[in-house]
Order: C-alpha cells, then sequence, then structure tokens
C-alpha cells in the first residue's frame, strides 16, 4: 500500500505545494510545529534514510538547503531547524522548521487544526522567497 507521501505526490491527496522536481518534491505539514514547517520527500518511496543512494540523498540535501534559506528569508526565524526521524510515515522525509528555540521542535506541540489562510500564506511566502532568492522555480 503506498504511503500517504506516495499518494500526494500522485495527486490522490492534496497538498499545499513549495517544491516539485524530478527527484523529490516539498510540501507544507498539514499539521505543522510552526508557520512554514514544510517537509522534503523523494518521490521514490524509501522507508530509511540510510537506504537511499548517496546521490539522492544529496540531491536531498541541496534541495533541504536552498528550501532552509527561503524559510530563513520569508519567517525571519532564528534558525531553521532540521529533522529527519522517519518514524510517522514510512518514506523518507526531511522536516525543515522555521524555529526561535529548540523546544519548537517538540511534535507534542503540533498544531492539529491550523487555519488554512496561514497554510496559504506560509506556502506563498516560501514560494515568494524561492523567486525572490534566485532560485529554480519551486512548482
Amino acid at each position: 500500500m503506498p504511503s500517504v507521501f506516495s499518494r500526494i505526490i500522485a495527486g490522490e491527496v492534496p497538498a499545499r505545494m513549495v517544491w516539485t522536481d524530478e527527484r523529490c518534491v516539498a510540501f507544507l505539514d498539514a499539521h505543522p510545529l510552526r508557520p512554514g514547517h514544510t517537509l522534503l520527500v523523494p518521490r521514490r518511496e524509501v522507508d530509511h534514510w540510510i537506504d537511499l543512494d548517496a546521490d539522492l540523498l544529496a540531491h536531498l540535501t541541496g534541495v533541504a538547503h536552498t528550501l532552509g534559506r527561503a524559510l530563513q528569508h520569508g519567517f525571519h526565524p532564528l534558525k531553521v531547524g532540521m529533522l529527519l526521524a522517519g518514524l510517522e510515515v514510512p518514506h523518507v522525509h526531511i522536516h525543515l522548521v522555521p524555529i526561535q528555540t529548540l523546544a519548537n521542535l517538540n511534535f507534542a506541540h503540533r498544531e492539529w487544526h491550523p487555519a488554512p489562510e496561514m497554510l496559504d500564506a506560509a506556502a506563498e511566502t516560501i514560494r515568494s522567497s524561492l523567486r525572490e532568492l534566485g532560485g529554480p522555480p519551486p512548482v
């Protein structure tokens, strides 16, 4: 059975996309830790990051760097946290979160019912920041 991320990539489940390329996609987390919380996911469904080939892992890291710069530019956090845990969904995904403190990475504090307007605004902030920073077209 495909993961929820594979279903998002296939267009079966809606998501607020902020990046697409031939190897990966990035979209807003539906239950964000903070505004701008983005998930970066390879198109190929792999459960554990250590099973990714080195080239795909390097590509994901490069895209995470670009997205992290856009999050820093658009949201002005103290830092952009990057977390690769992989326990929630059996499909590799990197969390990119604008943070002010380490507590902002506590998954017990997710926003379970975020306002759609907040998610739409966060997605547009990321897309416009990518354009302003001269990155490749995000979507």
